[in-house]
Protein backbone atom coordinates (compact mmCIF):
# COMPACT_ATOMS: atom_id res chain seq x y z
CA UNK A 1 0.00 0.00 0.00
CA UNK A 2 1.05 3.63 -0.74
CA UNK A 3 0.25 7.16 0.55
CA UNK A 4 -0.97 9.38 -2.07
CA UNK A 5 0.20 13.01 -2.11
CA UNK A 6 -1.34 16.15 -0.95
CA UNK A 7 -2.31 17.75 -4.38
CA UNK A 8 -5.43 15.11 -4.33
CA UNK A 9 -7.07 15.73 -1.26
CA UNK A 10 -8.91 18.99 -2.21
CA UNK A 11 -10.91 16.27 -4.16
CA UNK A 12 -11.70 14.37 -0.78
CA UNK A 13 -12.35 18.40 0.88
CA UNK A 14 -15.08 19.45 -1.12
CA UNK A 15 -17.27 16.76 0.26
CA UNK A 16 -17.19 17.72 3.42
CA UNK A 17 -16.49 14.39 5.08
CA UNK A 18 -13.45 16.23 7.91
CA UNK A 19 -10.75 17.88 7.36
CA UNK A 20 -8.27 15.66 5.16
CA UNK A 21 -4.25 15.65 6.08
CA UNK A 22 -1.58 13.99 4.08
CA UNK A 23 -2.14 10.15 6.33
CA UNK A 24 -5.61 9.73 6.61
CA UNK A 25 -5.96 8.40 2.50
CA UNK A 26 -4.62 5.13 1.62
CA UNK A 27 -4.30 3.66 -1.85
CA UNK A 28 -4.26 -0.30 -0.98
CA UNK A 29 -3.41 -1.90 -4.51
CA UNK A 30 -3.86 -4.90 -2.82
CA UNK A 31 -7.72 -5.12 -3.64
CA UNK A 32 -6.84 -5.28 -7.58
CA UNK A 33 -6.89 -9.25 -6.54
CA UNK A 34 -10.19 -9.42 -5.92
CA UNK A 35 -11.11 -7.86 -8.81
CA UNK A 36 -8.78 -9.58 -11.41
CA UNK A 37 -10.52 -13.20 -9.22
CA UNK A 38 -13.83 -11.87 -10.35
CA UNK A 39 -12.88 -10.88 -13.79
CA UNK A 40 -13.68 -7.21 -13.46
CA UNK A 41 -12.13 -3.73 -13.53
CA UNK A 42 -13.08 -0.66 -11.66
CA UNK A 43 -12.45 1.24 -8.43
CA UNK A 44 -13.59 1.07 -4.97
CA UNK A 45 -13.64 3.56 -1.77
CA UNK A 46 -14.49 3.65 1.72
CA UNK A 47 -14.51 5.96 4.86
CA UNK A 48 -13.62 5.17 8.27
CA UNK A 49 -15.96 7.52 10.04
CA UNK A 50 -14.61 6.69 13.69
CA UNK A 51 -11.07 7.63 12.25
CA UNK A 52 -11.67 10.00 9.23
CA UNK A 53 -9.47 8.06 6.87
CA UNK A 54 -10.04 6.68 3.53
CA UNK A 55 -8.93 3.38 1.74
CA UNK A 56 -9.00 3.57 -1.93
CA UNK A 57 -8.65 0.94 -4.88
CA UNK A 58 -7.76 2.97 -8.45
CA UNK A 59 -7.93 6.63 -7.61
CA UNK A 60 -7.95 7.90 -10.83
CA UNK A 61 -10.97 5.97 -11.74
CA UNK A 62 -12.63 7.26 -8.18
CA UNK A 63 -12.23 10.48 -9.34
CA UNK A 64 -13.72 10.33 -12.98
CA UNK A 65 -17.95 11.11 -13.19
CA UNK A 66 -19.96 8.44 -14.62
CA UNK A 67 -23.82 8.20 -15.71
CA UNK A 68 -25.19 6.69 -12.47
CA UNK A 69 -27.77 4.79 -13.65
CA UNK A 70 -30.39 3.42 -10.77
CA UNK A 71 -28.26 4.73 -7.89
CA UNK A 72 -30.52 7.86 -9.35
CA UNK A 73 -33.34 5.60 -7.50
CA UNK A 74 -31.75 6.67 -4.25
CA UNK A 75 -31.89 10.65 -4.72
CA UNK A 76 -35.38 10.79 -6.51
CA UNK A 77 -36.80 8.95 -3.86
CA UNK A 78 -35.59 11.05 -1.30
CA UNK A 79 -37.05 14.07 -3.03
CA UNK A 80 -40.00 12.39 -3.70
CA UNK A 81 -40.80 11.59 0.29
CA UNK A 82 -39.61 15.00 1.15
CA UNK A 83 -42.34 17.16 -1.16
CA UNK A 84 -44.54 15.22 -0.60
CA UNK A 85 -45.12 13.62 -3.39
CA UNK A 86 -44.80 10.25 -1.88
CA UNK A 87 -46.16 10.07 1.73
CA UNK A 88 -44.16 7.27 2.71
CA UNK A 89 -42.35 3.66 2.14
CA UNK A 90 -46.10 1.95 1.37
CA UNK A 91 -47.23 4.74 -1.10
CA UNK A 92 -47.72 3.11 -4.26
CA UNK A 93 -46.76 4.34 -8.18
CA UNK A 94 -47.93 2.65 -11.26
CA UNK A 95 -45.41 2.05 -13.92
CA UNK A 96 -45.70 4.18 -16.91
CA UNK A 97 -44.94 1.11 -19.46
CA UNK A 98 -46.89 -1.25 -21.74
CA UNK A 99 -47.50 -3.61 -17.91
CA UNK A 100 -48.37 -0.91 -15.87
CA UNK A 101 -47.80 -2.82 -12.70
CA UNK A 102 -48.33 -0.95 -9.52
CA UNK A 103 -46.09 -0.76 -6.58
CA UNK A 104 -44.90 0.59 -3.29
CA UNK A 105 -42.05 2.84 -3.69
CA UNK A 106 -39.98 0.35 -1.56
CA UNK A 107 -40.52 -2.34 -3.29
CA UNK A 108 -39.89 -0.26 -6.60
CA UNK A 109 -36.65 0.68 -4.95
CA UNK A 110 -35.46 -2.52 -4.00
CA UNK A 111 -36.39 -4.42 -7.65
CA UNK A 112 -35.02 -1.22 -9.40
CA UNK A 113 -37.51 -0.77 -11.41
CA UNK A 114 -36.59 1.91 -14.36
CA UNK A 115 -40.12 1.76 -15.60
CA UNK A 116 -41.39 2.98 -11.76
CA UNK A 117 -38.50 5.38 -11.44
CA UNK A 118 -39.20 7.22 -14.53
CA UNK A 119 -43.06 7.63 -13.96
CA UNK A 120 -41.76 8.76 -10.81
CA UNK A 121 -39.03 11.23 -12.14
CA UNK A 122 -42.14 12.81 -14.27
CA UNK A 123 -44.12 13.22 -11.02
CA UNK A 124 -41.86 14.73 -9.58
CA UNK A 125 -40.75 17.11 -12.22
CA UNK A 126 -37.32 18.07 -13.99
CA UNK A 127 -37.36 21.75 -11.81
CA UNK A 128 -37.95 20.26 -8.47
CA UNK A 129 -35.18 17.55 -9.29
CA UNK A 130 -32.82 20.15 -11.07
CA UNK A 131 -33.63 22.29 -7.33
CA UNK A 132 -32.58 19.70 -5.34
CA UNK A 133 -29.50 18.07 -7.61
CA UNK A 134 -28.59 22.01 -6.74
CA UNK A 135 -28.93 21.71 -3.16
CA UNK A 136 -27.14 18.58 -2.89
CA UNK A 137 -24.52 19.33 -5.72
CA UNK A 138 -25.70 15.64 -7.04
CA UNK A 139 -22.83 15.40 -9.61
CA UNK A 140 -22.52 17.48 -12.32
CA UNK A 141 -26.42 18.74 -11.29
CA UNK A 142 -27.63 18.00 -15.55
CA UNK A 143 -30.83 17.10 -15.06
CA UNK A 144 -32.54 15.94 -18.27
CA UNK A 145 -35.59 16.79 -20.05
CA UNK A 146 -37.18 13.67 -19.36
CA UNK A 147 -36.51 14.96 -15.45
CA UNK A 148 -34.43 11.19 -15.57
CA UNK A 149 -31.07 10.25 -15.61
CA UNK A 150 -29.13 10.33 -18.74
CA UNK A 151 -25.85 10.08 -20.12
CA UNK A 152 -25.91 13.80 -19.52
CA UNK A 153 -25.96 13.70 -15.38
CA UNK A 154 -22.87 12.35 -14.41
CA UNK A 155 -21.36 11.72 -10.63
CA UNK A 156 -17.99 10.38 -9.50
CA UNK A 157 -17.63 7.69 -7.26
CA UNK A 158 -16.01 10.37 -4.80
CA UNK A 159 -19.30 12.09 -5.03
CA UNK A 160 -21.12 9.35 -4.41
CA UNK A 161 -19.30 8.35 -1.38
CA UNK A 162 -20.21 11.71 -0.14
CA UNK A 163 -23.92 11.31 -0.87
CA UNK A 164 -24.15 8.27 0.61
CA UNK A 165 -22.29 9.39 4.18
CA UNK A 166 -24.77 12.54 4.22
CA UNK A 167 -27.23 10.20 3.72
CA UNK A 168 -26.42 7.80 6.84
CA UNK A 169 -25.78 10.81 9.05
CA UNK A 170 -28.94 12.13 7.83
CA UNK A 171 -27.24 15.39 6.68
CA UNK A 172 -28.77 16.52 3.62
CA UNK A 173 -31.63 18.82 3.32
CA UNK A 174 -34.15 16.87 3.75
CA UNK A 175 -36.39 15.78 6.81
CA UNK A 176 -34.64 13.32 9.13
CA UNK A 177 -37.73 11.23 8.88
CA UNK A 178 -37.35 10.71 5.19
CA UNK A 179 -33.80 9.97 5.04
CA UNK A 180 -34.39 7.29 7.67
CA UNK A 181 -37.23 5.66 5.23
CA UNK A 182 -34.83 5.68 2.36
CA UNK A 183 -32.24 3.98 4.65
CA UNK A 184 -34.16 1.24 5.74
CA UNK A 185 -34.65 0.74 2.17
CA UNK A 186 -31.32 -0.11 1.55
CA UNK A 187 -30.72 -2.46 4.43
CA UNK A 188 -29.94 -6.08 2.83
CA UNK A 189 -27.92 -7.52 6.25
CA UNK A 190 -29.12 -6.58 9.76
CA UNK A 191 -28.26 -8.04 13.28
CA UNK A 192 -26.71 -7.89 16.51
CA UNK A 193 -23.33 -8.02 14.73
CA UNK A 194 -23.38 -5.90 12.02
CA UNK A 195 -25.93 -4.08 9.51
CA UNK A 196 -25.25 -4.20 5.90
CA UNK A 197 -26.60 -1.88 3.27
CA UNK A 198 -26.64 -1.00 -0.25
CA UNK A 199 -28.05 -0.09 -3.54
CA UNK A 200 -27.04 -1.57 -6.71
CA UNK A 201 -27.29 0.23 -10.10
CA UNK A 202 -26.38 -0.76 -13.90
CA UNK A 203 -25.73 0.34 -16.81
CA UNK A 204 -25.90 -1.28 -19.88
CA UNK A 205 -22.71 -0.25 -22.45
CA UNK A 206 -22.38 -1.64 -26.30
CA UNK A 207 -20.24 -4.30 -25.08
CA UNK A 208 -20.22 -4.43 -21.05
CA UNK A 209 -22.17 -2.98 -18.05
CA UNK A 210 -21.10 -0.38 -15.89
CA UNK A 211 -22.60 -1.40 -12.32
CA UNK A 212 -22.10 0.81 -8.84
CA UNK A 213 -22.74 -0.25 -5.38
CA UNK A 214 -22.62 2.09 -2.87
CA UNK A 215 -23.92 2.03 0.68
CA UNK A 216 -22.40 1.15 4.24
CA UNK A 217 -21.66 -1.73 6.54
CA UNK A 218 -21.87 -1.06 10.66
CA UNK A 219 -19.85 -2.85 13.16
CA UNK A 220 -19.29 -2.56 16.73
CA UNK A 221 -21.23 1.16 16.31
CA UNK A 222 -18.78 1.91 14.11
CA UNK A 223 -20.13 3.01 10.39
CA UNK A 224 -17.83 2.84 7.24
CA UNK A 225 -19.37 4.27 4.16
CA UNK A 226 -18.41 2.51 0.63
CA UNK A 227 -18.57 3.00 -3.14
CA UNK A 228 -17.91 0.04 -5.83
CA UNK A 229 -17.88 0.68 -9.31
CA UNK A 230 -16.91 -1.73 -11.78
CA UNK A 231 -17.01 -2.90 -15.66
CA UNK A 232 -18.48 -6.42 -16.16
CA UNK A 233 -18.59 -8.59 -19.62
CA UNK A 234 -22.55 -7.96 -21.40
CA UNK A 235 -24.76 -10.88 -20.38
CA UNK A 236 -23.14 -11.61 -17.10
CA UNK A 237 -25.41 -11.13 -14.17
CA UNK A 238 -23.86 -7.51 -12.81
CA UNK A 239 -25.86 -7.71 -10.21
CA UNK A 240 -24.74 -10.82 -8.57
CA UNK A 241 -20.94 -9.79 -9.08
CA UNK A 242 -21.80 -6.94 -7.36
CA UNK A 243 -23.01 -8.50 -4.10
CA UNK A 244 -20.20 -10.77 -4.00
CA UNK A 245 -17.49 -8.22 -4.91
CA UNK A 246 -18.35 -6.25 -2.28
CA UNK A 247 -18.58 -8.74 0.42
CA UNK A 248 -14.90 -10.20 -0.62
CA UNK A 249 -13.53 -6.49 -0.39
CA UNK A 250 -15.24 -6.27 2.72
CA UNK A 251 -14.05 -9.41 3.92
CA UNK A 252 -10.44 -8.84 2.72
CA UNK A 253 -10.18 -5.23 4.93
CA UNK A 254 -11.54 -7.46 7.88
CA UNK A 255 -15.01 -7.21 8.11
CA UNK A 256 -17.54 -9.98 9.29
CA UNK A 257 -15.34 -11.24 11.72
CA UNK A 258 -16.26 -9.15 15.07
CA UNK A 259 -13.31 -7.17 14.66
CA UNK A 260 -13.84 -3.77 13.14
Amino acid sequence: MNKINSIFFFVFSVLAFTSCTVNNVTVDEKLGRIFENNGVKGTFGMFDNSRGEFTIYDLDRFKAPAVPGQTFHLFSTLVALHTGKLTDERSTLTAGDSISETLRIDTAFKRHSDAHFTALAQLIGKDTLKYWADSVKYGNKKISHTAFWNDSLTISPDEQLGMVKRLYFKQHPFRASVQESVKKMMIVQNNAQLQLAYTIGIIPQQDHQLVWVIGWIEENRHVYPFVLQFDAKAGTDGRAIGAKLSRELLEDLGFFKGKM
